[in-house]
């Protein structure tokens, strides 16, 4: 990370910063070719590791992409607004954001399917009780990522700057 200033180290910060992104972008690569999706995401974190839940539809180019290539980068922001100032080149943006690296899992059996689908609607609802369906795990693609590394980083607005969020 070349702003060491901005790095954040602890692995509740981080956390907190996940808890607050509810899309993440997923970086993938096939055929020498770039790919980046949003996507809603789950997570969990046990025994010091990171890992990221996520859904799709059982066929498209995210899943052709995968199925050649599972290494993915991710990375997840929560934009807290533009710090305006006189000069263009002095204006910036509040953000904290976190950064990742893993190899990309296709869930298959129906138990740990509906655990990642249930992990993603904790971390969207809050609410971890849904069941599903054999019709609808068999309708959708549930995949994994147990993070390899990832980091994170923030500005901070300062404090007597004005900031707006747009």
């Amino acid at each position: 990370m070349r702003r060491r200033d901005r790095e954040i180290t602890g692995a509740e910060e981080k956390l907190r910063i996940i808890d607050r992104c509810k899309v993440l972008r997923l970086g993938m690569a096939a055929d020498n070719q770039p790919y980046v999706v949003p996507l809603n995401f789950g997570y969990r974190w046990e025994g010091g590791a990171l890992t990221l839940y996520f859904h799709s539809a059982p066929e498209g180019r995210k899943l052709e992409t995968l199925k050649k290539n599972p290494r993915v980068c991710f990375e997840m922001d929560d934009a807290q607004g533009l710090l305006e100032a006189e000069a263009a080149c002095d204006y910036g943006y509040a953000y904290e954001s976190v950064i990742g690296f893993g190899t990309l899992e296709f869930l298959e059996a129906p138990e740990e399917k509906a655990y990642g689908l249930r992990m993603l609607m904790k971390h969207q609802t809050g609410r971890d009780d849904f069941t599903f369906g054999e019709g609808q795990l068999e309708a959708l693609r549930v995949y994994r990522v147990r993070a390899e590394s990832f980091t994170a980083k923030r500005r901070p607005p300062p404090g007597d700057l004005n900031l707006t969020r747009k």
